[in-house]
């Protein structure tokens, strides 16, 4: 299994990020063959406040069902509006998981 992270930085305009956020993950949603999701909102951390405000992982069965999301239509929409709208607040992990 595999996953995509998606790490939202806390932004300047927090109404408008969050209007942003919803709007990008109903279009992330719609992803073809996620097999599993969550949608985090950061409540800090050990050290007090994360730099992150919100996380979203997403899992596929494998790099080609990943990479086929993310070629598909609403892979290049949802980018595209996370690029335009959150881009610099977005940082982007991929990541192989070990599950017992």
């Amino acid at each position: 299994m595999v996953k995509m992270t998606i790490l939202f930085r806390h932004p300047l305009d927090e109404a408008n990020f969050e209007q942003h956020y919803v709007d990008a993950l109903a279009l992330i949603e719609k992803l073809p063959n996620i097999q599993r999701r969550q949608a985090c909102l950061v409540l800090g951390s050990p050290a007090g406040r994360s730099p992150y405000r919100r996380i979203l992982e997403l899992y596929f069965a494998d790099n080609d069902q990943m990479d086929a999301a993310l070629r598909s239509a609403e892979g290049a929409a949802a980018g595209a509006l996370l690029m335009r709208t959150i881009g610099r607040d977005v940082e982007i992990i991929f990541a192989d998981v070990y599950e017992e």
